[in-house]
């Protein structure tokens, strides 16, 4: 009985000094230098500043789609311009 209750002692000692034992402190000392940064390379750009072609791919279509939209909604404001002078309003 001894030998046992001597066991469990010794077993719990030893997993109490095992994750005791993996508990450890870390110290670091940063210096910094002064005017040692790295500085990247200026982005080449286009005459309005802009790298990004699909950002200014975006643009022209939208711009496109609005110009269209405009055509179409002066077209339609003659046409109806037209109906309306010639007494065909009721389409």
């Amino acid at each position: 009985m001894k030998k046992t209750i001597f066991g469990l002692i010794l077993g719990a000692t030893a997993l109490a000094a095992s994750t005791a034992a993996l508990a450890h402190v870390d110290v670091a000392v940063g210096v910094d230098a002064p005017g040692a940064a790295y500085a990247p390379a200026p982005v080449q750009t286009d005459w309005r500043g802009d790298n990004d072609w699909r950002a200014r791919g975006w643009r022209e279509h939208e711009w496109r789609e609005r110009e269209r939209r405009e055509h179409e909604w002066r077209e339609r404001q003659w046409r109806e311009r037209e109906w309306h002078d010639r007494g065909r309003w009721d389409y």
